[in-house]
Parts: C-alpha cells; sequence; structure tokens
C-alpha cells in the first residue's frame, strides 16, 4: 500500500526553481532511497514532504488506514540533517517533550524512551545534558526522537553521519526492523554503500528534476556492463588478447575487468581456456556510486 505520494510538485526561490514537476510514491514496508548531488532540490523536496514549505505547484497525499488526505505531521518521524537539539536540555526531557508533541502521554513517552535509551546503550545519559553528548551519540537522540512515536512515514536525511562502524550497523539492524514492521521509510544519503545495502528502490534528483526512479536491482542492470575480479594461476594471454573485455587490469594473480555490452557472464566463464585456472571469480553490476556520479555527469543514459 502506498503511504506517500508525491504528484508533480515544483518549487521556486526568488526566480529560481529548486525543484521541477517531480512525482514519486514510498510503500509501507519499502525503503527508498532519495538521492543527489549537493543542490539538486533533495532538502526542499523533502522539506515539502513534511509540511515546512508548501509547494508552488502539484501535491503530496498521506494515506493511511484507507483514507487519502494531506500529511499528517504526528504519523512522520523525521531525522534532520543539521543538529536539531536543545544543548541545554536532559535527554530524557527532550525524549519525553518531543514525544509529546506527537502525541503520547507523558508516561507512555518516558517509558518508550527508557527503552530506545537502553537499546542505544545510553541509559546511563538520560539525565545528562544534550550538549554533554558526542555527536554521534546525539544523533542517536535524534533518530530516536524520529522514531518513538511509530510513525508510518519515517523520513532519515543522512541517518549515519557521525557514526562509527559499529554504530552504523546498529542503525541499518533498527531501519530494516522497521521496514519489516511495515513503516514506509525515505532515506537521503550521500553513502552510496548505505543505499545498496537497504534500498528497495531509488529515486535520483539532479538540477531539480527526476533523472533515475525504480528498483534498485533493475538500474544497476540497465546502467553498465558486468565487472568481473578474478583470481587465477597459469597462462593469462586469453585474457589480454579477448575482444569482448576491456579496461583489463592485472596485478599479482589478480585479473580485474569490464564485459563488453552483451556479453552474459556465463558464456565468457564457460569460454575461458584450460590454461587459466580459476581460483575465485566474482561478478557484479557497477556500484551504485558509479551510476550516480555517470548520471549526474550526463553519462550514459543519465542526460538530465
Amino acid at each position: 500500500m502506498t503511504v506517500l505520494e508525491v504528484r508533480g510538485i515544483s518549487k521556486s526561490f526568488d526566480g529560481v526553481q529548486a525543484v521541477r514537476d517531480v512525482s514519486f510514491a514510498v510503500n509501507r514496508g519499502e525503503i527508498l532511497g532519495f538521492l543527489g548531488p549537493n543542490g539538486a532540490g533533495k532538502t526542499t523536496t523533502i522539506r515539502m514532504i513534511i509540511g515546512i514549505i508548501q509547494p508552488d505547484r502539484g501535491e503530496i497525499q498521506f494515506t493511511l488506514d484507507g483514507g487519502s488526505g494531506e500529511v499528517d505531521k504526528e504519523r512522520i518521524g523525521y531525522l534532520p540533517e543539521e543538529r536539531g537539539l536543545y544543548a541545554d536540555a536532559k535527554v530524557l526531557d527532550t525524549l519525553v517533550y518531543l514525544a509529546g508533541l506527537k502525541g503520547l502521554s507523558r508516561s507512555e513517552a518516558r517509558r518508550r524512551a527508557l527503552s530506545w535509551l537502553e537499546r542505544f546503550d545510553l541509559a546511563e545519559w538520560a539525565r545528562r545534558k544534550i550538549e554533554q553528548l558526542s555527536k554521534g551519540m546525539q544523533q542517536k537522540i535524534q533518530f530516536i526522537a524520529a522514531v518513538i512515536h511509530r510513525p508510518d512515514l519515517l523520513v532519515l536525511d543522512e541517518p549515519f553521519s557521525g557514526l562509527d562502524p559499529v554504530n552504523q550497523d546498529l542503525f541499518k539492524e533498527i531501519i530494516r526492523e522497521l521496514k519489516d514492521e511495515g513503516v514506509a521509510i525515505l532515506l537521503s544519503s550521500h553513502q552510496m554503500n548505505r543505499v545498496e545495502e537497504l534500498c528497495d528502490r531509488i529515486f535520483l534528483i539532479h538540477c531539480g528534476r527526476r533523472v533515475l526512479y525504480g528498483d534498485l536491482s533493475e538500474i544497476k542492470e540497465a546502467h553498465g556492463e558486468h565487472i568481473v575480479r578474478l583470481r587465477y594461476a597459469g597462462d593469462a594471454s586469453f585474457l589480454r588478447t579477448n575482444q569482448r573485455i576491456k579496461n583489463l587490469r592485472i596485478s599479482g594473480d589478480w585479473a580485474t575487468f569490464v564485459l563488453a555490452k552483451g556479453v552474459e557472464p556465463d558464456a565468457f566463464i564457460r569460454n575461458i581456456p584450460r590454461e587459466l585456472v580459476i581460483r575465485e571469480i566474482a561478478v557484479e553490476r557497477p556500484p551504485l556510486h558509479d551510476i550516480f556520479v555517470a548520471v549526474v555527469k550526463g553519462g550514459e543514459n543519465g542526460t538530465p
């Protein structure tokens, strides 16, 4: 079921068009990666979705419990890229206050806040001031504030900022749990590896316009040839002279290359001569990072 539907929204500031006729949807139990270079229109779009600013044209529809209407802010969770906490307030007081703004009673807000602080290993910091927390700890508090009321739509803007690898993994685990519980998640991040790990579909905005939108696996299949990484023994002349590969790089007993368009990995592997013994092999599509760069720079299938 679609939770958020954005239809043809546009927004201008002082005659400069920041967002142009953007449309997409986020479904229940789905993570949609919302990507784009700096200045592409991501923040403006997010602010329109959560109701901070209104679009000049188009509409944003929120669907819940069989009914549709304007965005209900109490059913949205938002983790902003910028810090938005009161530095001299105490952690628990902050979470209880913010949860109250989303409709929770004080007792229920306190119970949930303590439970989340325990989950994030921050229970002992409950009565400390926000200013005493590290950047990563503050990011955890903002995340708790975004999910404490169990939103139907969760908007995450650079959620992994300031986190070490251990806590990035914890965030990924919790984001997946929320998805499994049916939360619709809009995830904006410049960390392409995290997007690949988490997202079902992606939306790429550039110069205020949509340039890519769809299933992540289908986009990767449509934008680039197969990349092969091969550890071998024996005679490598087959690789050096083969017209079906390009960008060959050999280092020691490792070879990395790209299969030419239309060359299927299975057929290529079956034709490797016995003189070239395969020790290890990995075949994959180009990483999302490469697709992102190619599209933004106007590469193959990517001219805005």
